[in-house]
C-alpha cells in the first residue's frame, strides 16, 4: 500500500474504502474489510444514511480488534437535520453503531450550497462542533460536496475545515467543485478525499468498446479501472481515492490498482482526452447510481431506467430496452412511470431534472408501437 500523509500528521492509505454499499451477507463483508486492511487500507469511509454500513464496520472492527488501526469516516445528515437537538441524536446514534467512542474524520454530509451552510451556521453548527472537538468526539471535522463550484469555494472559506470530499473523476473534471476546487483546497493544505472516481462503475462497465481498446492499446498491463485510479493519483491535491468495494475479488482487484501505479506519462494524457470524448457522446444522463432518490413513491427504479438510456446509446438500443424493461417490470404502482411529486430532485446530489428526464427515458423506449410489447414483456419479466 502507498500513503499520502495529510497535515496533521496521518499517514492515508490513498486507496480508501467507500462503505456506502456495505450490507448483505456478513462474512463477506468481514472478508473484504479484514482483506482491505491487512492490505494496509486504513481510511474507511460510511455514513448514517448508508443501510446497516456504521452497523457492520462497527462489529468487523470490535471483532477483530481493529478499529486503532484504521481512521473511520462518517457523516452528520444534514438533510434530516431539522433544529439543532438533531446534530446530538445522530451523532451519538452513530457512535452506538460504530462501537466506538470517536470519529476520527467527520463530515457535513452533502453540502450543496453556501446558503445551505449559512442556515446550518443560524442553528449553531459551529459551536456544537467546537464542542464535540473538545472533548474529543470528533479529531478532524469536513464536509463533504455536491453542487456548483462557486458554492464550494464559498463553503471552503466559511469555516475552518480540515478536509473536504468531492466527487472527482477523468470524465467530469470540471463537474460540480472540479479541479478548480480541488486546488483550492490544496492550496489551504486541506487533505482532499475523492468519492466516485469510476463514475458510480459507469468508468469501467460503460466504456465504448473503442474506449477499452485505446486503453489497452496504451497499455495492456492496465484494466480501464487501473487508468481512472491513476489519472487521481497523480495529482498531488488528492490525498484518499474511495472506491465502493462490495466483493472481495473487487477489493483484491483495487489493491492491484495501488500497486501498479506509477506517475503518467505526457502521451497518457492524449488517451484520456479520446477516451473521455467517446464516452462524453454515448453517456446522455448524468448519473451516478448513488440511489439518494430511491425508494421512489411508485415503486420505479430510477437509477436502473437512467442506467438503462445510457446502455441504449453506449451499448446498443436491444440492450438498453432489456434492461428498462426489467427495471418497470415490478414494483411500480401504477402504469405511469411518475406522479410528479418530485421528492427525488430535492435530494438528487447531481441535480438532476428527473420528472423531466424520466419523460425523455420514455419517449425513447415507449413510442407507440412498443407499447403493447413492452407490456407483455413487463408482465412477463414480472411473473
Amino acid at each position: 500500500m502507498k500513503y499520502r500523509e495529510d497535515k496533521y500528521g496521518n499517514k492515508l492509505s490513498m486507496l480508501g474504502f467507500g462503505c456506502g454499499q456495505l450490507s448483505g451477507d456478513k462474512k463477506e463483508i468481514e472478508r473484504m474489510i479484514l482483506t482491505a486492511i491487512d492490505r494496509g487500507i486504513n481510511y474507511f469511509d460510511t455514513g448514517y444514511i448508508y443501510k446497516n454500513s456504521e452497523k457492520n464496520l462497527g462489529e468487523v472492527l470490535a471483532r477483530s480488534n481493529k478499529r486503532k488501526d484504521v481512521y473511520i469516516a462518517t457523516k452528520l445528515p444534514l438533510f434530516f437535520c431539522k433544529n439543532s437537538g438533531d446534530f446530538d441524536k445522530f451523532f451519538y446514534k452513530q457512535l452506538e453503531r460504530l462501537g466506538t467512542d470517536y470519529i476520527d474524520y467527520y463530515l457535513m454530509h452533502s453540502v450543496f450550497s453556501f446558503e445551505q451552510w449559512q442556515k446550518f451556521q443560524e442553528l449553531g453548527i459551529e459551536s456544537w462542533i467546537a464542542e464535540k472537538k473538545k472533548a474529543g468526539l470528533i479529531r478532524q471535522i469536513g464536509f463533504s460536496y455536491h453542487g456548483a463550484c462557486d458554492g464550494f469555494l464559498k463553503v471552503l472559506d466559511a469555516y475552518d475545515w480540515e478536509f473536504c470530499m468531492i466527487q472527482y473523476n477523468y470524465y467530469s473534471e470540471n463537474h460540480q467543485a472540479g479541479k478548480t476546487g480541488l486546488h483550492a483546497a490544496e492550496k489551504k493544505g486541506l487533505p482532499v478525499m475523492i468519492m466516485g472516481p469510476l463514475l458510480g462503475g459507469k468508468l469501467v462497465g460503460d466504456l465504448p468498446k473503442q474506449g477499452v481498446e485505446l486503453f489497452a492499446k496504451a497499455d495492456p498491463s492496465l484494466t480501464p479501472a487501473d487508468w481512472a485510479f491513476r489519472w487521481l493519483w497523480n495529482q498531488h491535491g488528492v490525498t484518499v481515492v474511495l472506491s465502493g468495494m462490495i466483493t472481495t475479488e473487487q477489493t483484491e482487484r483495487n489493491l492491484l490498482s495501488v500497486d501498479k501505479f506509477r506517475p503518467l506519462r505526457d502521451e497518457d494524457f492524449a488517451v484520456y482526452d479520446d477516451v473521455t470524448e467517446l464516452f462524453r457522446k454515448a453517456y446522455k444522463i448524468y448519473c451516478t447510481g448513488c440511489n439518494y432518490c430511491m425508494p421512489c413513491p411508485m415503486g420505479v427504479n430510477i437509477p436502473g431506467c437512467f442506467a438503462a438510456y445510457n446502455t441504449s446509446y453506449l451499448q446498443g438500443f436491444i440492450l438498453g430496452l432489456t434492461a428498462y424493461t426489467t427495471n418497470t417490470a415490478a414494483g411500480m404502482k401504477s402504469k405511469r412511470l411518475c406522479n410528479d411529486c418530485g421528492k427525488c430532485e430535492k435530494i438528487c446530489p447531481q441535480f438532476i431534472p428527473i420528472r423531466k428526464t424520466l419523460d425523455k427515458v420514455v419517449r425513447r423506449f415507449e413510442p407507440l408501437p412498443l407499447r403493447l410489447v413492452l407490456a407483455i414483456a413487463r408482465r412477463i419479466v414480472a411473473r
